[in-house]
């Protein structure tokens, strides 16, 4: 690409033309996305990276500087955005090892006794529940329905679910709390 070619179309993107912007967008998605491939091997998120780049190049572009081509410069930024994204994933694979959610070892006799012993141990907790508490709680987690849905099924209002379901909540935190890092993110991040 020219110089006169280069500086039309980082002129044309600062000054906010559209027309400009799509060029550059049907000129370079399409080698982006391959380029983001050698990163990241699942192509809906290589799509999401580089319509993100241009979705941020489109916000930034009045303070855009570019010290090399526009080319070098998209496929630097793609690179950045894909090792940031992989970065995140190592991150919360991190941290879902740290709160317990990792992978564990079906071959392990010890594993197997330990998710038996928890699932009795909830399911104790949720029996002791008061009888009203219990029925929200269950219909909520095990059957899935959602708070209006509950209210309606049991003819008592949307905020008095939401307060037995707290209520019940922090009664298995209580009787639970040694379990806390295993039990209770799997509960919260239950459907509401």
């Amino acid at each position: 690409m020219s110089n006169e070619i280069e500086s039309r179309l980082i002129e044309g993107l600062k000054s906010g033309d559209k027309k400009i912007f799509d060029e550059i967008f049907k000129m370079h998605y399409t080698p982006l996305c391959h380029y983001c491939m050698r990163y990241v091997s699942d192509m809906e998120v290589t799509e999401e990276i580089v319509q993100d780049l241009f979705f941020k190049l489109w916000l930034k572009r009045e303070k855009l500087v570019i010290h090399s081509s526009l080319e070098s410069y998209l496929f630097q930024a793609v690179k950045n955005h894909s090792l940031n994204y992989l970065n995140q994933l190592r991150i919360q694979d991190r941290h879902r090892q740290y709160v317990g959610f990792n992978v564990k070892d079906s071959q392990d006799p010890f594993n197997d006794l330990e998710e038996t012993d928890l699932e009795t141990l909830i399911k104790e907790a949720v029996l002791k529940l008061p009888d009203k508490r219990r029925q929200v709680f269950e219909l909520s987690r095990h059957d899935g329905l959602k708070y209006a849905q509950i209210a309606e099924k049991m003819s008592i209002s949307v905020k008095t679910v939401e307060a037995q379901m707290s209520k019940a909540l922090e009664q298995l935190r209580i009787v639970l709390k040694d379990y806390i890092p295993t039990i209770l993110m799997l509960l919260f991040f239950c459907n509401k």
